[in-house]
């Protein structure tokens, strides 16, 4: 088990890094030109502003999701310390 993994460790990585040197002109290719087109300073500015306001509004769901979860966690704690008294 370990000499496999001796010997398939090696062997990912050189596959990884050859892939990665042999696709890299593919993705230079076009004149820089991406699947979304030519993309100008607008875009960039908007794209970084949705970024933003989705991990805003990310940390802000999760934060009312837990306060809810230890909400409940604090009435089943309270219900179990008064049926056990």
């Amino acid at each position: 088990m370990n000499f496999n993994r001796r010997i398939h460790a090696p062997l990912a990585v050189l596959f990884t890094t050859v892939s990665a040197l042999i696709l890299s002109p593919v993705a230079l290719a076009a004149d820089g030109e991406g699947t979304a087109g030519r993309i100008d300073d607008v875009y960039i500015t908007y794209f970084c502003f949705a970024v933003i306001a989705f991990f805003a509004i990310l940390v802000t769901v999760l934060s009312l999701i837990q306060g809810r979860l230890d909400a409940k966690k604090e009435q089943r704690r309270h219900d179990l310390d008064r049926f056990n008294s």
